[in-house]
């Protein structure tokens, strides 16, 4: 990695790309510290500190910092992921918008104009939220109309000035620019998250003890790195036969191919709709100020990712239970909206393309849904030990840290993703081919 880095600065159009986005990059960290107008940021750590349930830790965690701080930044790109989970998914219901994802360059356009639309909206009801709830408890420094709408629109303008630098980025820049903005706000809790396992298992420790404890956390990260690079480049490969046939005078077809079927087909996204669903309840109590007791309190104790794996209270971990069979259900009902075997049957039908072994049409269908069940599965327990394996360290050893197996999945897929972005700009301006004089 770090040789393809030094290649990519010898060449003049990537190394103005990287420093781009690096000067983006010191941008939004410089933006994450700037607080709001009006607002108690004491009062608002005060809050934060309080929340012991850990409700707000992964919100903080991506939006690096800037959600503590009470930055103009504090949404940050929570609201434009969030608009484009919904476009997907409604692209899959609607037919009008399938229409425009099938019309190309334009129809893609039409999409990404309706994206931001909606992220400016859903970034408005947030910050809109967030200004009256914590207003309303001490938030403002005086809870007025002026200093409420002072709140609301630097909230929104500032989700909206991060989708801008996003996709300046992906423009102007390397990689995929949401990406890369989510990625560099998890790394930037990452030093802190370091210092509180050395401060915990480390620092004061028998050097034996330390050195040990040292061992351990790295070589789970290391592991845990790994596991997510296994599951990210696993790919199951269905062979295709193209029969021979006659056009015109040439006899076209006979190549052999594949379908490329990835073992983690859904990526992240079940394990962020499963910790959305689970932190919702939580969102809205802390919000409302709810402090009470009864069965709503119980309830919230098994969502609380907190109370999971605990040995002092593990009724708590049926919350756990509930939590994988989110991811594993997610995985399925994702992979089913954006992966259409019948399609693809047809396609290769049209195309006289054929698994051999499997007879064109439906038998192709059904043996691709078949083994797209299997390897769904695979993904799905990959992607649950990754997201599971920081809440039992957390419950067991009380290893407090904001991020876990989600973050460290983004961090990963996105550097490699970028990293083979920056391999194949290389590979295009060093290959000569037939131009070589």
């Amino acid at each position: 990695m770090l040789t393809t880095l030094k290649n990519a600065f010898k060449i003049k159009e990537l190394r103005d790309k990287i420093l781009f986005t690096f000067a983006m990059l010191v941008v939004i960290r410089i933006g994450s510290q700037l607080p709001v107008p009006g607002v108690n940021g004491e009062y608002f750590r005060n809050w934060f500190a309080a929340q012991s349930d850990g409700t707000f830790s992964f919100f903080d965690a991506v939006t690096g910092g800037s959600f503590i701080n009470m930055s103009i930044l504090a949404l940050n790109i929570t609201p434009y992921i969030t608009s484009s989970i919904i476009m997907q998914l409604l692209t899959i219901a609607i037919p009008k918008l399938e229409e425009m994802q099938r019309d190309g360059e334009d129809g893609r356009k039409k999409i990404a104009a309706i994206t931001r639309y909606v992220t400016v909206g859903l970034a408005l009801i947030q910050s809109t939220a967030m200004a009256i709830g914590f207003g309303r408890q001490g938030y403002l420094i005086q809870y007025n109309a002026l200093n409420v709408i002072c709140a609301i629109a630097t909230l929104t303008a500032g989700s909206a000035f991060l989708m801008w630098v996003g996709e300046r980025i992906t423009e102007n820049g390397i990689g995929n620019g949401i990406s890369i903005v989510l990625v560099i706000n998890i790394i930037s809790r990452l030093p802190e998250d370091l210092g509180n396992l050395f401060q915990q298992f480390v620092f004061g420790k028998a050097p034996a003890t330390a050195v040990l404890a040292v061992a351990i956390i790295f070589a789970i990260i290391i592991a845990m790195v790994v596991m997510v690079i296994v599951l990210n480049d696993g790919v199951r490969r269905i062979p295709v036969q193209y029969a021979n046939k006659m056009q015109g005078r040439k006899m076209m077809g006979g190549q052999s191919s594949n379908i490329p079927l990835k073992v983690n087909t859904a990526g992240v996204i079940p394990v962020i709709f499963a910790q959305s669903l689970l932190s919702l309840p939580g969102y809205i109590s802390s919000f409302a100020g709810y402090n009470g007791t009864g069965v709503w309190s119980e309830i919230l104790k098994y969502l609380n990712a907190g109370n999971w794996c605990n040995p002092s209270q593990i009724w708590y971990s049926v919350g756990l239970l509930f939590y994988i069979a989110m991811i594993i259900f997610f995985a399925y009902f994702y992979t089913s909206i954006t992966f259409n075997p019948l399609m693809i049957a047809d396609n290769m039908k049209k195309q006289s393309g054929f698994i051999p072994g499997i007879r064109p049409g439906k038998p192709t269908s059904d043996y691709l849904n078949k083994v797209l069940n299997y390897i769904v599965f695979i993904g799905a327990i990959g992607l649950t030990i990754i997201a599971v394996l920081p809440y039992i360290f957390s419950g067991v050893f009380k290893a407090t840290v904001s991020f876990g197996g989600t973050s460290l999945i983004i961090i990963v897929s996105v550097i490699l993703e970028t990293m083979k972005q920056v391999e194949s700009q290389m590979l295009v301006r060093n290959y000569k081919g037939f131009l070589e004089k």
